[in-house]
């Protein structure tokens, strides 16, 4: 049975960006951020085709159990951390890192029995104003986290929360503030996410703005599935490529006559004869409900405009200028043209909103690998 809609992952696109992160960040370590379903590209399968990665970030404690269940034993950090005591000893008996972001979850780490030292991630706020312990506090509670017998090692981290506009001076106050909490840190390091990685340099190194001794880990995340998190840059110049197509099928096409009012509302009406097609896909698939007429798809290798309201399981498109299109035929949704951000920008929102909102109801197809000649 061929599915209506379908979401087809590419590995050589997953492997290239990854690539592209290790040219931008020589000598880092990689910690790949696959939180949300792996951006809605499938959590399980993107680790294994990953598994070059150092490690694997999650947001929660019952994303990494569903990757140690299914084999997984790469290192996997809990960006969330964790609240209760059995979460800690879950974490430990798993071999999983927890990131530390309040004094509540030192005193827990403190009074829980393990099995097995945990390694701990320590979250410094610099100014995005999130998670993360004040500058002030990091010296005391490193002397605790230290002296706990469930801690067997620590990283300091933060998160640059402007890191997409490099005319923004929070960047360089959130680093000067980082590195007076490092002064000359023993130890590993994380700052930079994926827009420090592709326009923020001196997040990768030693010395310079920041002083460290251990390793620098990195944590891509929405370029590595190949969409830009900069501002007026697309993927494709920084290098980094689709990995995944959103596709359906048209499964009507008719002739309909000028004048013709389309879709619920009758807000598109047809100013000429027009062939217009059905695709079956909709907001219940994933698709935004609000784009406005004229959002591309592509049918046939072509271009071709929406018309008419998104439907919960269809859309409607102009194929007055396609010719040939007949029921049956592949439609692109987003993927190599017309982009993820490119539909994002059509619907007033962000890339990360649209990958992570796949529905269920998507098939999810991973694309045979070509061998080479």
């Amino acid at each position: 049975m061929t599915p209506a809609a379908v979401a087809v992952i590419r590995p050589s696109a997953l492997q290239s960006n990854l690539n592209r992160v290790r040219e931008l960040a020589p000598g880092c370590a990689v910690l790949a951020v696959i939180k949300a379903n792996a951006y809605g590209h499938g959590l399980i399968q993107v680790a294994r085709i990953l598994e070059n990665a150092e490690a694997f970030a999650v947001a929660r404690l019952e994303e990494a159990v569903q990757l140690r269940e299914a084999g997984i034993q790469k290192r996997l950090v809990i960006l969330g951390g964790c609240l209760m005591a059995e979460e800690i000893r879950a974490a430990s008996d798993l071999a999983l890192d927890v990131v530390v972001h309040s004094s509540q979850q030192v005193g827990l780490l403190e009074t829980t029995a393990v099995a097995s030292p945990i390694a701990c991630w320590l979250k410094v706020d610099t100014g995005m104003g999130r998670l993360g312990v004040e500058p002030a506090m990091v010296p005391e509670l490193l002397r605790r986290l230290r002296s706990a017998p469930t801690v067997r090692s620590l990283t300091l981290m933060t998160h640059l929360g402007c890191a997409d506009d490099p005319t923004d001076p929070i960047t360089p106050a959130q680093l000067q503030s980082f590195r007076s909490v490092l002064v000359t840190w023993d130890g590993d390091v994380s700052v930079a996410n994926s827009a420090a990685i592709l326009q923020w340099p001196e997040t990768l190194r030693s010395p310079g703005v920041l002083r460290y001794t251990g390793l620098n880990w990195v944590r891509p995340g929405i370029m590595l599935f190949g969409a830009s998190p900069l501002r007026g840059k697309t993927a494709s110049e920084l290098g980094l490529r689709p990995a995944m197509s959103f596709e359906t099928r048209l499964i009507s096409v008719k002739v309909v006559p000028a004048g013709q009012r389309v879709g619920y509302g009758g807000h598109w009406v047809a100013p000429r004869t027009s062939v217009l097609g059905v695709a079956a896909a909709g907001y219940a698939d994933g698709y935004p409900w609000h784009v406005g007429a004229g959002t591309p798809v592509a049918v046939g290798g072509r271009l071709a405009p929406l018309v008419g309201r998104v439907s919960m399981d269809m859309l409607t498109i102009d194929l007055t200028d396609v010719p040939g299109a007949r029921a049956g035929d592949r439609v692109v949704l987003w993927g190599d043209g017309p982009t993820v951000e490119e539909v994002a920008g059509a619907a007033r929102t962000i890339p990360w909103t649209l990958m992570t909102g796949i529905n269920q109801r998507v098939a999810v197809r991973v694309e045979a690998e070509t061998a080479p000649d």
